[in-house]
């Protein structure tokens, strides 16, 4: 990390302001070439004419000099806040370069902020995300994990871990005796109470990914039920067309909105038959398929037709659903009945007519999402930090039978394998190259 990096570190796009940021050895030196400045005092901020290496004015902005290690990436940093624009950040970006800095790769303050101990990986990570989060409460989430949320809670897990490993070690070194029931008793008690918060945490953030990369409703139901018009009333224009021939829909349709202060993307899908023509085939296999990604399923029932098996159809893939969250609709209830509503009546269904009262199903969903982002316990915000507190669970599971058996070499082995995989959630043994790839995947700037 000798050399100095700079990067544009806001969003290129006309705006009032743009910043530039700089970190490394020589930032400091850079800064006062640009701006011909002898002398900087850090965190003040400076009101001054930027020159390109031409020498020519380029603009007059606001730089600030950050001197190692209070910085954010625990380097001297200096940032220049200039006019908004693609032209002016550009001009000082290459003169930054023409000084002696080079462009920064995607994510390398980040990871230079990591390496030099100011952040752990949760707090990068959630930094990377909050850019990214869908919903107010998944900002929120994202801010507490800023605060160290998620790395107690790793910390907290694998003190209990270690203190379960030195009780069996104890233990080990006693081996000729009898162990102690109460021990048993004690590690046995341990082991289940951490693989229940595991599983906790596991299961309550795959339900809330959708607070920070946006939630998915899929629109369900038979051929000319009404999907589409509940769609084109949502979105408020006719982005699906409407018709009453069956399979008009061929293909799912897919468009965003809010609702509440969620970002939430409809899925219209193909009307769910026993189809003949290949086309249509294709489009109720993607209907089928689109459920799978979900959070929410709309499934539609038409008031003005009987029920049939097209129907039945759709009831079961509810069942095979069930994890999901669910919402049974039924459409058209101002035309004459003739659906048998005793099909649904378990389901707590709404009744609707797509094309103008359809305030219930938006009430409904509001509701499904804010009820997910009130929970307050940490959450893991990648699939690499899933995957991590998933193995350290199987681990756990895996050393319940040895602890049982009094074969506590075994237990301690499986135990240092979670605490191997939850300790890298926050500061992980790999290699250079693995956290070259996953600060890879920041912007660039970050």
């Amino acid at each position: 990390m000798s050399s100095t990096i700079v990067a544009i570190a806001t969003a290129t796009a006309t705006s009032s302001i743009s910043i530039v940021r700089v970190s490394g050895i020589d930032a400091l030196k850079i800064a006062k070439s640009i701006t011909r400045r002898d002398e900087f005092k850090e965190r003040f901020a400076y009101l001054s004419s930027l020159y390109g290496r031409d020498g020519e004015l380029i603009d007059q902005a606001v730089v600030i000099y950050f001197k190692a290690p209070k910085s954010f990436t625990g380097e001297d940093i200096v940032e220049f806040q200039c006019h908004g624009g693609h032209i002016v950040a550009n001009e000082i970006l290459e003169s930054a370069i023409y000084y002696g800095a080079r462009l920064a790769q995607a994510g390398e303050f980040s990871k230079r902020a990591f390496l030099n101990g100011k952040i752990d990986l949760t707090e990068a990570e959630a930094i990377s995300k909050i850019i990214e989060a869908k919903s107010i409460n998944g900002a929120k989430i994202l801010a507490r994990q800023l605060k160290g949320e998620l790395k107690k809670f790793i910390d907290e897990t694998r003190d209990e871990l270690l203190k379960a490993i030195s009780y069996a070690e104890v233990m080990i070194d006693y081996a000729e005796e009898d162990i102690p029931d109460d021990i048993i008793n004690t590690l046995r008690d341990i082991v289940g109470s951490l693989e229940l918060k595991m599983r906790r945490l596991v299961e309550s953030s795959k339900r809330r990914e959708g607070l920070i990369s946006g939630f998915r409703v899929a629109i369900i139901g038979k051929p000319n039920v009404g999907k589409s018009s509940l769609l084109n009333s949502l979105l408020n224009y006719d982005r699906a067309i409407v018709s009453n021939v069956a399979g008009t829909t061929r293909d799912t349709i897919e468009e965003e909105i809010k609702i509440s202060t969620h970002r939430v993307r409809l899925i219209d899908t193909a009307g769910i038959r026993d189809a003949t023509d290949e086309v249509e085939k294709i489009g109720v296999g993607r209907s089928i398929a689109s459920l799978e990604d979900a959070d929410i399923i709309v499934a539609m029932f038409d008031n003005s037709r009987e029920f049939t098996d097209e129907d039945s159809e759709i009831l079961e893939l509810i069942d095979r659903n069930g994890d999901k969250s669910i919402i049974v609709a039924l459409n058209k209830v101002d035309l004459h009945r003739e659906f048998d509503i005793s099909r649904i009546e378990k389901f707590n269904y709404l009744e609707i007519t797509a094309d103008r009262d359809y305030e219930p199903i938006v009430d409904e969903i509001s509701k499904i999402l804010d009820s997910i982002g009130d929970m307050e316990e940490p959450m893991l915000i990648s699939n690499r930090q899933i995957e991590a507190v998933s193995k350290a669970r199987d681990a756990l599971l895996i050393a319940r039978e040895p602890l049982l058996n009094g074969e506590l070499e075994l237990f301690s082995y499986h135990l240092q394998d979670s605490v191997k995989y939850i300790s890298s959630i926050s500061k992980p043994f790999d290699s250079e190259e693995i956290l070259d790839k996953m600060f890879s995947q920041f912007c660039l700037g970050k």
